[in-house]
């Protein structure tokens, strides 16, 4: 385990002046991240640019906790296209580092700023008469604050179902579980206290809620609901 650990901390160590050298090639509009997925919530190793204003000591994106939740399925996801908070387009790249038995602990991630240029493509589609609409690139939350991550994942969701979770019946309340579940968020230490403080639930429930959803995940049964506690009180849990 040891010699697996010095393999993965030598594989960071060399990409770092890789880091370096593609954002100076690219330019102002480019920034590169190199992540260490060991440390989630402090996931960032290495910087340069400040397409996103990641820095070191910063936290994954939901992108990175995408690839963290694929395990050894994740693949590279190359050339995408997405919008920070603060509406700046950015085409992105993320690369999956592997150790040398397959397993996944890293990531490169090159993000480039292409607002500007999007901005000047739709000017001249409008001056030739062929404007089109763009499909609209998803809003993805960049930040060295892991909680705001996980905030932005569960806001997302919840939307997405068009209810509070007060609205919600049992089923959907599993869906959203297995949802954030598949999207990495429990991958993250203390995600589960954060989830379940923003639903106005006890620690114990949102363990419970996140077993039956991983459960009916695999089985496709719907189970019952006997493990839920009703009156959300985490005293004598221990999940």
């Amino acid at each position: 385990m040891e010699s697996r650990e010095t393999e993965r901390d030598a594989i960071l160590r060399a990409l770092t002046p890789v880091v370096d050298g593609i954002a100076a090639t690219f330019g102002p509009v480019c920034e590169v991240v190199l992540h260490d997925y060991r440390r989630p919530e402090k996931s960032v190793v290495a910087v340069a640019g400040s397409v996103t204003g990641r820095t070191v000591g910063g936290a994954m994106s939901e992108i990175g906790m995408r690839v963290l939740a694929r395990g050894g399925d994740a693949v590279d996801e190359l050339n995408y296209v997405t919008r920070t908070g603060a509406g700046r387009l950015v085409k992105s790249s993320t690369m999956v580092l592997r150790d040398s038995t397959g397993a996944v602990f890293g990531a490169l991630c090159v993000n480039v700023d292409v607002t500007e240029v999007d901005r000047v493509q739709g000017l001249l589609a409008a001056l030739a008469g062929a404007a089109g609409g763009r499909a609209e690139a998803p809003v993805t939350t960049f930040g060295d604050d892991i909680d705001s991550v996980v905030d932005a994942l569960l806001d997302d969701r919840l939307r997405r179902q068009g209810q509070t979770w007060a609205g919600l019946d049992r089923s959907r309340r599993l869906t959203l579980f297995r949802s954030l579940d598949e999207r990495g968020v429990f991958a993250v230490r203390r995600a589960i206290e954060q989830v379940a403080a923003r639903l106005g639930i006890s620690r114990a429930s949102a363990y419970s809620y996140l077993a039956q959803a991983r459960a009916t995940h695999e089985t496709g049964a719907d189970g019952t609901d006997s493990t839920v506690s009703t009156d959300d009180n985490p005293e004598g849990a221990h999940p």
